[in-house]
């Protein structure tokens, strides 16, 4: 993954014994462990529900759709004196102003 050889990793813990210091270094590396070791666990888990929910749909007979296909309906056209009514107006729509 990161290619590193002997070489490197022996400096990498030169380096992190002198920073840390040999009490912290073991404790250092314990939660380190722990923290892989639940990531790795988090995404097993992850990796399972996903392959799991895939063989469920697999399974699952295909159903046909039998419905209707989604096809808009026209609108029904407006009642003959529905344009007319429009244009002029019910008596309630507009107010008249008083007089002075």
């Amino acid at each position: 993954m990161f290619n590193l050889g002997m070489p490197e990793i022996i400096l990498i813990l030169v380096v992190a014994l002198i920073i840390l210091g040999p009490k912290k270094l073991p404790e250092m590396a314990k939660s380190l462990g722990k923290g892989l070791r639940e990531f790795r666990k988090a995404a097993d888990d992850l990796k399972d529900g996903i392959e799991k929910d895939l063989r469920d749909e697999i399974k699952k007979p295909a159903q046909p759709n039998l419905s209707q296909p989604n096809v808009m309906k026209p609108e029904p056209p407006p009642p003959a004196g529905a344009a007319e009514q429009a244009e002029a107006g019910t008596p309630g729509d507009k107010a008249e102003a008083p007089k002075p």
